[in-house]
């Protein structure tokens, strides 16, 4: 069944006719660095907010003397506003459209509507069907647009259930940019075009800032979706727009615009939990991007060719006693499903030319490295390489999470055993387990760990160079928070499943930003991958 929401006035006024000259107040923020980012604050997902004075979600009009109308742009602060109060736990499931023809012409899309799906498209958006057919969605929500229409129709197939056009989930406006080829935008419009490219948060063209208007529509669409009675939601839109609904969920503003890469039919996946003093909900990011291609394949980030590039690989699935009468310590070997995780990692990362294995000395660590490591030596006899591959296996203390605790003030005084069993908390629980002394202690070493990282992708040996991480989902996902520059309050805002992968691109070398290509990616584990979503009970959170 199909509904269609109405168009609404944009931010408040109806579209400008084509020409026509708008007056904006100056930006609210100073020019950003693209480079360089400061450390924010938790967003309001993790923890209420200070008070301040409301900002709107949209442009606003404001009549001047002399009665010229004038439209004020949406600042940055549009991402910080708090989430309305939810009843019930919700996961939402995004999916980019598949390719259009103006996707394989190297055409600026922006929101026209003239492409439609090329059959490489309908071939991916009949894979993402097929990657969620067994899924339960209450709802889909999805963009009017016809590359975006055509792949919910493919990907919903014959439910009963409602499908909804919003067209606030159309692609971002890029007014005088559509319809050109990159190229031709680069000639006509010179310096618009490269602030486009390196400063897109300030980017303005025909009097409009396209990625604030985008962030202020993407985070007025959270509060229409999540008021719908339902529990499982599809959202099937573009790669500019599913890019702002991830970060005004996480709390994140118009300044990460392309760090977050949405590839065609990539499905990510964000969870919702009430409060329960009924605040704004939290929010966990499940998943980022788990495409129908291999997500290590040589190609670009956000358009731009990388030849730097880190990959968190979390160890498989660990051994448990289950008749240990007293509680597990962290150290333990994989069990038999997790020797299987590592060999379907190592398999995936044949295609790959590693350079470096940085791993924990924890058991499974250990155990998931060197099962990489003897993949890739043996890469001549596999079919994958004309002669044998030398990998660099290094060990460093910054990611054992026993390490990280035993050097925590918390734990100064107590005893192995205790530590132990914290590390079991950490594992069993996640970040939750944790009080903040030592969230802190995790914090501080991993913020050490990635900058080893960082420093061993600089070397300048080789031009191109891949490095594995091998570690525990727990401090991989604080290593997430410090590639992005958050704080310590975000590191609750990331889930890794054992025996997932997350890749990490450096375009602009290691001192650059680095570009998310996917987050706790599990297709590769076949029968033993994380399905999608996951049945729940009545008042069971995900």
């Amino acid at each position: 069944m199909f509904s269609v929401s109405p168009p609404p006035t944009n931010f408040g006024v109806p579209f400008p006719p084509r020409g026509a000259t708008l007056l904006l107040a100056p930006s609210s923020i100073s020019k950003l660095n693209p480079r360089k980012f400061s450390k924010i604050r938790c967003s309001s997902t993790l923890r209420d907010k200070e008070k301040r004075p409301s900002s709107s979600h949209s442009s606003a009009v404001e009549r001047e003397e002399g009665g010229r109308l004038k439209v004020v742009t949406p600042s940055l602060d549009v991402a910080s506003l708090p989430f309305p109060p939810i009843k019930v736990a919700k996961r939402v499931v995004l999916v980019r459209h598949g390719q259009s023809t103006w996707n394989e012409e190297g055409r600026i899309q922006g929101s026209s509507d003239y492409a439609v799906l090329t059959q490489k498209g309908e071939a991916q958006a009949e894979t993402s069907r097929q990657m969620l057919i067994d899924e339960s969605f209450d709802v889909c929500f999805a963009s009017p647009l016809n590359r975006a229409r055509r792949t919910a129709e493919i990907i919903w197939g014959n439910r009963r259930e409602e499908m909804i056009m919003e067209y606030d989930l159309r692609e971002i406006d890029l007014y005088s940019f559509q319809g050109l080829l990159k190229h031709e935008g680069k000639e006509k419009f010179g310096d618009a075009y490269r602030q486009w490219q390196v400063d897109a948060a300030n980017f303005n063209i025909d009097g409009h800032y396209p990625v604030r208007e985008l962030w202020a529509r993407a985070r007025s669409c959270w509060n229409r979706m999540l008021a719908h009675e339902s529990r499982s939601v599809l959202v099937v839109a573009h790669n500019a727009v599913n890019q702002a609904l991830i970060a005004t969920a996480m709390g994140l503003g118009a300044e990460y615009f392309r760090m977050l890469l949405q590839s065609n039919c990539g499905v990510s996946v964000l969870d919702f939990i009430p409060r329960t003093e009924d605040g704004c909900p939290h929010m966990s990011l499940n998943r980022l991007n788990q495409t129908p291609n291999s997500p290590i394949v040589a190609g670009s980030s956000g358009g731009r060719i990388t030849n730097l590039r880190i990959i968190l690989v979390c160890h498989g699935s660990l051994q448990i006693d289950t008749e240990a009468s007293l509680p597990l310590v962290r150290d333990l070997p994989m069990s038999m499903l997790g020797i299987i995780q590592s060999q379907k990692i190592a398999e995936l990362l044949l295609d790959l030319k590693i350079n470096t294995i940085v791993t924990s000395p924890e058991k499974a660590s250990m155990q998931t490295a060197v099962t990489i490591s003897e993949v890739q030596e043996a890469a001549d006899c596999l079919g994958a390489d004309c002669i044998p591959r030398y990998v660099d296996m290094k060990k460093i203390e910054e990611l054992d999470l026993e390490n990280i605790f035993r050097h925590s003030n918390r734990f100064s005084g107590l005893s192995p055993f205790q530590v132990d069993n914290g590390n079991q908390i950490a594992q069993d629980r996640g970040l939750e387990g944790l009080e903040d002394g030592l969230l802190g202690g995790l914090w501080n070493q991993s913020e050490k760990a990635w900058q080893n990282l960082l420093d061993e992708l600089s070397d300048g040996s080789e031009p191109q160079k891949t490095v594995v991480v091998v570690g525990c989902p727990t401090v991989h996902t604080s290593l997430i928070a410090h590639c992005l520059n958050l704080t310590q309050d975000w590191m609750g805002s990331f889930h890794l499943d054992e025996g997932s992968i997350s890749v990490i691109d450096f375009p602009d070398g290691p001192t650059g930003r680095g570009i998310i290509r996917c987050i706790n990616y599990t297709a590769h584990l076949g029968r033993w991958s994380v399905p999608i979503t996951k049945p729940t009970m009545d008042n069971e959170e995900f």
